[in-house]
């Protein structure tokens, strides 16, 4: 689609007047707002706690309207904080949880149900279903022998491809099933589906504007990153269809600007994307083979590929990274779905009061005293692929104290691996010693905002390139291994014998 002068999609000078650019990143436990200067340097911010809601034993669900009055309070207070005015925004960029949905009416724009989490297992036994199919069993096997033939990698990523509860397709699939409403609506064309980030680009321009970024589409699990569209043929396997699927954009794009009613001023919208995206575009990893290592609600291991979807051995799927008119760049990545989770379970445990003290606590001892966590709340993910795991100490004795408990729960975040947890300079150290390399911690923490605020940036002409972005990124410490890794084999062979047993626990067969 071409645009037209001053519409979405263009690419234009910012207007005069303008200091700062805003970065938002809706995450799984809070939503953030930092107003950044021309430097890269926060002026202001603010946040909010997310209200998660279990009403069922592993459905995890947010309310779209608690989660819309704190969005636009964080925007509000954030650049009340900077001390400044909403003229002054030059754009604002959204970072957001990926893979949780929301369907609504189309005509009133009325939800349908909660937000329903990327951390929520309803489909689990969908999931079972779709990946023993006959019809799955077909399509891996005859994309095998495609890939042997032509050495397709798109032949080979569809060969290993498995669903997950950690995608929306089957979730989404679960709720056409079981709510008559979304049903119905779907049949009368009355029914839109959007991650979290349609879902609030839709508030913010009041209905005007549906559509998502490829790479939040790109997680959905329904997306094919080699021809960057929907997949006609997982819609069909999952039997969603594709009429109720956003539009695709880029990620760093002129979407359109916030509805004056709500700020005040129509502050562009210059970019969607998904947070882990976000945080390896803010960690500047513009060339592949960069590495990103994020501890926040769940540990995301990301891998630039370049400007080709690649599907390796291990669990690592193919992801877009992020679209900017031509360039293209994708993502490997690997993730396990509870480390915030585990450390916020443990304080209302009260094991400690904060979680600042667990560094200390763990460093206090030599070691676990052979105890092992598995932090498997949500089940664990590639390439186990098990929604029905659980949680579990292993290990307990007489002896063992609260200091034990809590070194185990770091121990297991460091034995998977920015974001919160990696102001735990215990689990970075021996995270640095498992993968024997330096790990560059930088100063700002909050990498998911800051992408999204540079990519925004870019969009509206408030930096000019990523060279400029990667001059103004700034390192807090680098931690270097100081052990060997074959010291922690011993312990490694113990806490992965721990998760084997952690497995199938809440399976019905």
């Amino acid at each position: 689609m071409s645009a037209q002068p001053g519409g979405p999609g263009q690419r234009r000078a910012e207007p005069p007047g303008v200091r700062f650019v805003l970065g938002l990143d809706v995450g799984s436990t809070v939503i953030r707002c930092h107003v950044y200067d021309r430097t890269a340097r926060v002026r202001g911010s603010s946040a909010r706690k997310v209200d998660t809601l279990y009403p069922q034993p592993g459905w995890v669900e947010i309310d779209p309207h608690a989660l819309w009055s704190q969005f636009v309070a964080v925007i509000k207070d954030s650049v009340k904080a900077a001390g400044a005015q909403m003229s002054e925004i030059a754009g604002l960029g959204i970072s957001t949880q990926r893979a949780t949905f929301l369907t609504w009416d189309k005509k009133t724009g009325a939800p349908f149900h909660n937000f329903i989490s990327w951390q929520d297992t309803r489909a689990s036994e969908l999931v079972r279903s779709l990946n023993n199919s006959l019809l799955m069993k077909i399509l891996q096997n005859s994309c095998r022998l495609a890939h042997f033939f032509s050495r397709s990698q798109r032949m080979l990523t569809v060969s290993r491809f498995v669903f997950t509860t950690q995608q929306a397709a089957p979730r989404l699939a679960w709720v056409l099933q079981n709510m008559p409403e979304v049903q119905k609506a779907v049949e009368e064309d009355n029914c839109c589906f959007g991650t979290m980030d349609t879902w609030l680009l839709h508030k913010l321009t009041k209905g005007s504007i549906y559509a998502t970024d490829v790479s939040s589409a790109s997680t959905t699990g329904c997306f094919d990153p080699f021809k960057m569209c929907w997949s006609g043929l997982i819609t069909f396997m999952t039997s969603l269809p594709l009429s109720i699927l956003p539009p695709v954009k880029d990620t760093s794009y002129r979407f359109g600007c916030v509805d004056e009613e709500i700020l005040g001023v129509p502050v562009p919208i210059a970019a969607l994307v998904g947070d882990q995206q976000a945080a390896m575009f803010g960690e500047c990893c513009f060339h592949r083979g960069d590495v990103k290592l994020t501890m926040g609600t769940g540990t995301f291991l990301d891998i630039n590929t370049g400007n080709c979807p690649q599907h390796t051995m291990g669990g690592f799927y193919p992801l877009v990274g992020w679209k900017i008119g031509q360039e293209v760049v994708c993502l490997a990545e690997g993730n396990a779905g509870d480390t915030g989770t585990a450390i916020q379970w443990a304080q209302r445990l009260d094991l400690f009061t904060d979680a600042a003290e667990t560094e200390k606590m763990a460093k206090s001892l030599e070691d676990s005293e052979g105890v092992y966590f598995v932090p498997s709340f949500s089940g664990l993910q590639a390439p186990l692929n098990d929604p029905c795991a659980c949680a579990a100490f292993m290990g307990l004795k007489p002896s063992t104290s609260k200091y034990h408990l809590v070194r185990a729960i770091l121990e297991s975040i460091a034995y998977r691996a920015d974001g919160g947890v990696c102001k735990n300079g215990f689990v970075m150290q021996m995270t640095s010693d498992l993968i024997n390399e330096n790990i560059d911690r930088p100063k700002d923490f909050d990498m998911s905002c800051l992408g999204a605020a540079s990519l925004a940036g870019l969009a509206v002409g408030f930096w000019n390139d990523k060279e400029e972005l990667q001059k103004l990124r700034q390192s807090e410490t680098v931690f270097k291994p100081q052990k060997k890794c074959q010291e922690y084999e011993p312990y490694m062979e113990n806490w992965v014998k721990a998760v084997k047993r952690s497995m199938h626990w809440y399976s019905s067969t």
